[in-house]
């Protein structure tokens, strides 16, 4: 069983930064593409940014290009979203995601991914 806790969050001003972590327990994901996700109050879950198994190939939404970036360290079995210039558009929940099949590639729904973290609330606010 492959269990996915997000930490990282919390209340940022505007033009603040984060980093996000992803720890992965159960199984190591060094095989699995990855993909941070996010609901804000309202409105349906997005993906954010995903990045391949290999991490040679990543994803960006285009409200987030140039702002946040994602990496993964396999060593620590964990996957992080560095984000910068945070808009008050960018509060929302945030959620890490792992694909249910080994070497499969980047997608973008989030129907495709088959293990969730619990969400971790980023709030933008002066």
């Amino acid at each position: 069983q492959v269990q996915l806790v997000e930490s990282g969050g919390g209340l940022v001003q505007p033009g603040g930064s984060l980093r996000l972590s992803c720890a992965a327990s159960g199984r190591t994901l060094s095989n699995y593409a990855m993909g941070w996700f996010r609901r804000a109050p309202g409105k349906e879950r997005e993906i954010v940014t995903a990045i391949s198994w290999s991490g040679g190939t990543t994803y960006y939404a285009d409200f987030v290009k140039g702002r946040f970036t994602i990496s993964r360290d396999t060593a620590k079995n964990t996957v992080y979203l560095q984000m910068n210039s945070l808009k008050p558009e960018d509060t929302a929940v945030y959620y890490c995601a792992a694909k249910g099949v080994p070497y499969s590639g980047i997608t973008y729904s989030e129907y495709d991914y088959r293990y969730w973290g619990q969400g971790t609330q980023v709030t933008v606010s002066s």
